[in-house]
Order: structure tokens, then C-alpha cells, then sequence
């Protein structure tokens, strides 16, 4: 048969009827030396043996076993498949797996990240066997010795196999091995004529038209051939003997958008051979580059002539033990990141490629996609046929796979390759892997050339992890513990990876799913990510910051008083946050773009992802929520120059916006304040100094010390003009976070628009972190700091298996206030 099938027409998916049974390493050659007495185990196909053991009560999660060294049988008697010629198709092995038809071995595979189509005859009633390998005996095999050895995965022989390194990073993640069909198993039936090798790939002029090319190869008798997008449509051309071409051109085409700046406009594309159409997805057309900068240090997306502020988070997965691909499983994850105000997601070199769903999840909510290849920290092995063959396999399957998407905006060799290398003090000649410089970029150029290519994350500087010169993993604020004011003095360009915190779940979270006491219980300490071998975790690094904003010691207070160490425990990560990425957003920032280290937790508790495992948001999410706001405002501390107030408009519009300034006594007491009317151009920052605004000086910053302290926070609004509607707002504590704590007195009531509910707020002063803790609604906005002036009103989203009839009820509480607030 010629190249890869088309995927056009359909398939039928082998889902039902698989068994897994577990045996000794080795001890069964064929699926007729297989001991059914040991049990046959239901199986979910696509799924993982940790999955099906999960289901039959045999696995925990939170206290893995080792999974990788037995191997694991999944067989299925195909008892409703017709006899006669099909393709097998096998999109996913996790990892290594001989397949068997009818006792007859038929393809052996070595790479968790290939898909195979095998031409096979059926009988009918046929049996289908997957037997996955014991991986451990591999793994200790001896190969050519490293030139360095990375710490944080185990074992080391994982970088002579192709498989994921998610369950290989004690410390990082729970230790759940992938093994098994873990990506769907189909058969197809073509019929001529057959469709090989479809190439698709559109493209956005200077202009403003949009071009699909297109090609592709024929078995079988095929009259009109016609490419369709939207309304458009081109006929396909011969260009060799059953190959054929089309370039369809759409002038005046909307173009597509991260959400953040635009729409993400998608269009529909068919075949249409001899009038029988055959979808085969969406797309968009958008323009993307990196502007490297005249001297060639910087590092800035640019999308339809526009430079992009990128920000977002890493991926994870979706769940550590299924390691599902569906649009149901994505979808919960990168809904709550759009809304977050989240225009970017990384997928790390340390996880696995996701399926076709997840592009187009991105593509739909404009989301943009940095995409590593599964290459992390390791010496890579040079010179192997075998290997390299493996490399670019999978990296054309996964541009193949993507090939219309537009969310699609940066590819990258892989993760501290170079860094690792460095660090361990070897000369730059030895940092470069074959790998990711000459195997993976001819493979990129030739299969997504609108797409740009990063060698490795992070690379650019004198030292690959020099922040102020191409990409960097920023962790100065953060693992460093450096103080806040190092954000903007590594004039950072692009973090890919930043700001990671043992981020606190909702307590609601905690109750249900780890209810131990806090910090204190060994269970709590285990789901705590370190690094490995490190004498400190990244609870020490959150306590740290909890200590240097808001002045109190962690120890001590965590034994005096738990609940506010918690209280300030979840509000601490958010402020670093929202106080780091003002300083990368403003006017006159380096800072094209930063990344948050990751998007959800693997397990509940204390992690790093800004989502915790089941889905609810943790505060940290509510806080990048109002630090990615596209219309925002910022306060900046300039020192004896006082504050200056930043207005960003990220949108494709001028805006009438209303800015105002208060400085307030006590919480409360204006002390000195002042606004302006501002037309805000499109695409544009304006920066004002306070004094600007208030006609005179004054020591908003507390920087000169005439005397006792005026004032305790200065809030800066954005309103809209006519109706008062917030946009946003930002604030100053010169004197520290603590020095404006205030028992305030919140009024808080819910009403019912249609079939809308919200929570009305009002506060005598200045409350900081209010938490809206409601059982049956999430709050739309939380952990939120309320000014004393005017109401805040907040939508509530209610939760799933809730009746549209419950009326929200529930608490509000405000960090450093005893206050509870039953509503």
C-alpha cells in the first residue's frame, strides 16, 4: 500500500470487548501462552493499564505501584467485524508493544508517540492481541555513556526510549507508569477511490487573502476532485500520475485571532470527490512570526503584523492516569484557561503529545499552542539510525495531526537540554543535541513552515537561562526566592516557564479530598512538589513570599493562628503574581510574554497548578484572571519618583476610558486622589504619574519619609464613561500588605436577573482577599480586593448537578478580618 491513508470516510473504533491480563516479564511469547486463570481484567481501550486497574479497585492513585515491570496483555475478540481487507489503525502504544492478529505477530513497536496503519485480511470472529512489554528491563540496560546525568528523572535509560517521562520525576509528579493502548485503536475500510498522503496547509498574505494549499494522492477511478473552505471552493489539478494539487484563495479573509486581541475565526473544509463531501475540520489563517530584534537577543510572537503579549500556562495532562485525548476531557481545562484571559498553553518536553481534539479546542477558544517535542534535560544518543527514524516519525505524525490548525504558534526541540548541560558546567560545544539542531528542523521547515522553530527551552543568552536574551525558565521570583523587584531587574523577554509556588487549594477542595491538617500532615507533604534531592520544597518558597509581603513568620504563625497562615497562604501566590506581571506588562517592559509553571494539579493539594486535580480554580487562577485582563491598569512603585499608573489597550479598538486614583487613610479616608478622561488607541499603552493626576506632589510611593505615613493603599480604577462599569482595577500598599489590614464591614446580597444570579458587595473599607465560599455557585471573581467606594458585583456560575431553582447561599470572608459574612 503507498503512504498513510487519509483520515477521510470514517472508521470504526475498536473500543469494546478488550481484557487485560497481567503476566511476568517475558514468561509468554504469543497470546496462546497467556494464563486466563490469572484473571482477565476489563479494559478501556483507548485507555492505560493503570486505568483498567483503577476501575477494578486494584490501583490508588495517590499511592501508585510500579506498573512497567510486568507485562500487560490486552485482547479482544472482534465478534462483530465483517470478514476482508481493512487497516489496522493503532495511533497510540504506550510503550513497547508487539500486536498480534489471529496468534500471528505483526508489527512490533518502540515509540509511545507513533501511530501505525498495518494492511490486514480479516476472517471474521478474529482476535486482536496487544502485548506491551515489560519497559523496566529496558530501561536498565546499559547504552553509550551521558555526558551528564539529570537529576529530577529516573531512571537514566529513559533517554534510549521514546516514551513519556510523566511518572519518571519523583518529586514532580506521581510515580503512575503509561502503559497500554493509550490512544484510540480503529480499523478502516477504504473503498476506491483511496485518498494517501493528504497535505493541507493554509497561509495569510500581507494582503489579507487566505490561501489553503493542498494535495494529495488518488488510488482508484476519481472524475472531480475539489477542495472546499467556507464558501470557497477549487478544483484539484494533476500534477503526476495520481497526485494532485489545489490552491484555494479566500480575498478579504477575517483572520484569525488569539481571543485576547481579536476573534479566532475558523472556517469549515471538505473534500468533495465526484460530489461526495468529506469533512475534514476547521481552520484559520493567520500570519505568525518571532521578532528576534535587531540584535537578535529578543524574543517576541508576532501574529498578523501585531506583537503579542503572551501569557498562560503548562500543561499537564488531563488526568495522570488515563492520559485521555478527547474533546469531554480537554475541554473543562482549556475553557477555565480562555476565561483566565490565558491567550497561550505550553506543552513541556517532559509530558506527551496530545490528540487532535486539544488543537482544536485552542483553535476555537483562540488560544494559542507552544508545542515542545518529548525531549527534556537528557544526553540524547547521536548517531542512531534507529533512533532518529523514531524522532522523525513522530514529529511528522504530530504536524500531520495539526496541519490545520492555527493555534499552532511555536515548535521547540524540547525542554533544558541545554540548560542541563550548562549547568553542569560543560563548554557550549557540548549543550547541542543532534536531536533538536539537525533532525527535527528539516522535518518543521518542509511539513508547518508558518510555524516557528525554537531549538530548546530555554536557549538564546551567554547562558541558555539567561533571562534577558531569547527564551528563559524564569524562577528569580520563585524556586530563588529573589525579592520582587528581580522580575523586572532580569529584564526577562520570554519565560516559558515562571513562577512556580505550591499553589493552596479552595478549601472546599481540601474538605472533600485531603482532609489532613495542613503543612503538618505527611499525606499534605507528599503531594507538595520539590525538586529532587533539593533540602527545601516549594511550600518553603510560598512561605518565603508570605513572609516578605505581609511581614509575618510562617512557622510561627502556621502554630498560632492556622487559619490566617492559610488565608494568606492561598492570597500570597496570587499577589507575587499580579505584582510580577504588572511589571512585565507595563510601558517600557522587555517582557514579550510569560508562562506560569503549570495549568492543573495531578493530585489534590498543595501543587503547582494554578487549577487543582478536580477541576475547581485555585485563588491563584482568580489572580492571572485580573493580571491578563487585555484592558488593564497597573500601578508601578518607581521609588522616589514616585507611582506611576500604566493603561493597556490590547484590543483591536480605541476606547473612552475613565481613569481614576485614590490614595486612602485607614482603608477608607481619601487622602488624595485625582482622574482623567483617556482615549486609549488601539493596541497601545499610556503611562501617567499619579502626581500627573493630582496637580501636585505627593509621596504615593512613601519614598521620601517626611513625617508619618499619609496613607496605607492607593487604588487605581478603570471605568467605563456613562455607566461607572469597572474594567479594572490596581493597588499599592507602601506600607506593606499587613499595615492594611482592616475589620471591614462587607454588605453582601444576591439577586436573580433572568436566570442569572449575582452577589452584590459593599465595603466600609478596604477588605483584602475577599473569598466567596458558596457551595452550590463559584464566583465568577474571588480573592479579589474590594475599595470602600461604590459596590462590586460578581456573576456566580453554578456548579454541575446543581437544580437551576437553588438559591446561593454560602460565606464571605476577607484576609485579615474575623469577620464572617453569611449570605
Amino acid at each position: 500500500m503507498g503512504g498513510r491513508l487519509a483520515d477521510i470516510g470514517g472508521g470504526m473504533q475498536l473500543s469494546e470487548g478488550w481484557n487485560l491480563v497481567l503476566t511476568d516479564a517475558g514468561t509468554c511469547a504469543l497470546p496462546s501462552d497467556v494464563p486466563f486463570s490469572a484473571g482477565l481484567i476489563p479494559a478501556p481501550v483507548p485507555g492505560t493499564v493503570a486505568e483498567a486497574l483503577e476501575k477494578a479497585g486494584l490501583f490508588d492513585r495517590a499511592k501508585p505501584h510500579i506498573l512497567n515491570d510486568r507485562d500487560a496483555w490486552y485482547i479482544c475478540r472482534m465478534v462483530d467485524v465483517d470478514a476482508g481487507d481493512a487497516v489496522l489503525r493503532l495511533e497510540g502504544l504506550a510503550t513497547l508493544c508487539e500486536v498480534f492478529l489471529n496468534g500471528q505477530k505483526i508489527l512490533v513497536s518502540e515509540s509511545m508517540f507513533e501511530a501505525h496503519d498495518i494492511a490486514v485480511r480479516l476472517l471474521g470472529g478474529d482476535e486482536l492481541a496487544l502485548c506491551f512489554r515489560a519497559l523496566a528491563p529496558r530501561l536498565s540496560e546499559q547504552g553509550p555513556r551521558a555526558r551528564w546525568r539529570p537529576q529530577m528523572i529516573t531512571p537514566q535509560g529513559l533517554r534510549f526510549v521514546r516514551t513519556t517521562l510523566l511518572g519518571h520525576m519523583p518529586g514532580w509528579c506521581p510515580e503512575i507508569h503509561a502503559v497500554g493502548p493509550w490512544r484510540p485503536v480503529s480499523l478502516l475500510r477504504p473503498s476506491a477511490p483511496v485518498v494517501r498522503d493528504l497535505s493541507l496547509r493554509p497561509d495569510l498574505l500581507d494582503d489579507g487573502e487566505g490561501r489553503l494549499y493542498a494535495s494529495l494522492s488518488i488510488e482508484g477511478d476519481a472524475g472531480e476532485i475539489v477542495l472546499r473552505c467556507g464558501e470557497v471552493e477549487q478544483a484539484f489539478e494533476l500534477d503526476s500520475p495520481g497526485r494532485y494539487n489545489a490552491i484555494l484563495k479566500i480575498p478579504g479573509v477575517e483572520p484569525w485571532w488569539p481571543h485576547t486581541h481579536g476573534a479566532p475565526y475558523l472556517y469549515d473544509v471538505a473534500l468533495v470527490i465526484d460530489g461526495a463531501e468529506y469533512p475534514l475540520g476547521n481552520t484559520g489563517f493567520r500570519r505568525l512570526s518571532v521578532d528576534r530584534g535587531a540584535d537578535g537577543q529578543d524574543f517576541a510572537v508576532v501574529i498578523n503584523g501585531e506583537r503579542i503579549f503572551c501569557r498562560g500556562a503548562v500543561w499537564t495532562t488531563a488526568d495522570i492516569v488515563r492520559l485521555p485525548g478527547g474533546r469531554e476531557d480537554y475541554e473543562p481545562w482549556l475553557r477555565l484557561a480562555a476565561q483566565a484571559g490565558m491567550n497561550m498553553i505550553r506543552i513541556g518536553g517532559t509530558m506527551a503529545y496530545e490528540a487532535p481534539d486539544f488543537f482544536r479546542l485552542c483553535d476555537e477558544l483562540g488560544l494559542l499552542v507552544w508545542q515542545d517535542f518529548m525531549f527534556a534535560n537528557f544526553d540524547y544518543p547521536k548517531n542512531d539510525k534507529t533512533f532518529n527514524a523514531h524522532v522523525e516519525a513522530e514529529v511528522a505524525q504530530l504536524l500531520g495531526r495539526t496541519r490545520l490548525s492555527p493555534s499552532l504558534a511555536v515548535l521547540c526541540g524540547g525542554s533544558e537540554i541545554h540548560q542541563q548541560a550548562a549547568m553542569m558546567g560543560l563548554p557550549e560545544q557540548f549543550w547541542k543535541s543532534p536531536i533538536v539542531e539537525d533532525i527535527i528542523p528539516p522535518v518543521v521547515q518542509s511539513l508547518r513552515p508558518d510555524v516557528p522553530y525554537v531549538v530548546n527551552s530555554p536557549s538564546g543568552g551567554a547562558m541558555p537561562f539567561s533571562p534577558n536574551a531569547g527564551v528563559t525558565h524564569y524562577y528569580g521570583v520563585g524556586a530563588y526566592m529573589r525579592s520582587l523587584a528581580d522580575a523586572r531587574r532580569a529584564d526577562v523577554r520570554f519565560a516559558a516557564e515562571s513562577l512556580a509556588f505550591a499553589h493552596v487549594p479552595q478549601a472546599r477542595t481540601l474538605i472533600r479530598h485531603l482532609p489532613v491538617p495542613a503543612v503538618h500532615s505527611p499525606l499534605w507533604k507528599e503531594r507538595v512538589p520539590r525538586d529532587r534531592g533539593a533540602s527545601w520544597d516549594f511550600e518553603d518558597v510560598r512561605d518565603h513570599y508570605l513572609q516578605e509581603l505581609y511581614g509575618f513568620e510562617p512557622n510561627r504563625l502556621r502554630r498560632e493562628d492556622p487559619d490566617l497562615y492559610l488565608g494568606l497562604s492561598r492570597a500570597v501566590t496570587g499577589e507575587v503574581a499580579e505584582e510580577t506581571y504588572a511589571k512585565w506588562r507595563r510601558q517600557g517592559s522587555g517582557c514579550n510574554g510569560a508562562l506560569v509553571w503549570t495549568l492543573q494539579d495531578l493530585l489534590p493539594g498543595a501543587g503547582w497548578g494554578v487549577i487543582d486535580s478536580t477541576g475547581e480554580p485555585k485563588p491563584i487562577w482568580y489572580a492571572l484572571r485580573r493580571a491578563f485582563r487585555p484592558v488593564q491598569v497597573l500601578l508601578t512603585d518607581e521609588g522616589t519618583n514616585g507611582l506611576d499608573v500604566h493603561v493597556i489597550n490590547e484590543s483591536d479598538a480605541a476606547l473612552d476610558i475613565a481613569l481614576e486614583v485614590s490614595c486612602l487613610r485607614d482603608g477608607r479616608q481619601r487622602v488624595v486622589g485625582g482622574s482623567r478622561e483617556l482615549v486609549v488607541e488601539a493596541r497601545s499603552k499610556q503611562k501617567i504619574a499619579c502626581t500627573d493626576l493630582f496637580g501636585a506632589f505627593f509621596d504615593t510611593s512613601y519614598a521620601f519619609r517626611f513625617g508619618p505615613p499619609s496613607h496605607d493603599v492607593t487604588v487605581a480604577r478603570l471605568t467605563a464613561p456613562g455607566t461607572g462599569a469597572l474594567i479594572a482595577e490596581a493597588f499599592h500598599f507602601p506600607l506593606g500588605r499587613a499595615a492594611a489590614f482592616h475589620d471591614a464591614e462587607i454588605a453582601a446580597s444576591v439577586l436573580q436577573e433572568g436566570e442569572d444570579w449575582f452577589l452584590d458587595l459593599r465595603s466600609d473599607r478596604l477588605a483584602q482577599s475577599v473569598q466567596i465560599d458558596f457551595e452550590a455557585y463559584r464566583a465568577e471573581d474571588d480573592w479579589f480586593h474590594l475599595p470602600p467606594d461604590g459596590s462590586r458585583r460578581v456573576r456566580l456560575h453554578r456548579r454541575a448537578g446543581i437544580p437551576a431553582d437553588a438559591v446561593p447561599m454560602g460565606q464571605i470572608r476577607a484576609v485579615g478580618s474575623r469577620r464572617i459574612v453569611e449570605v
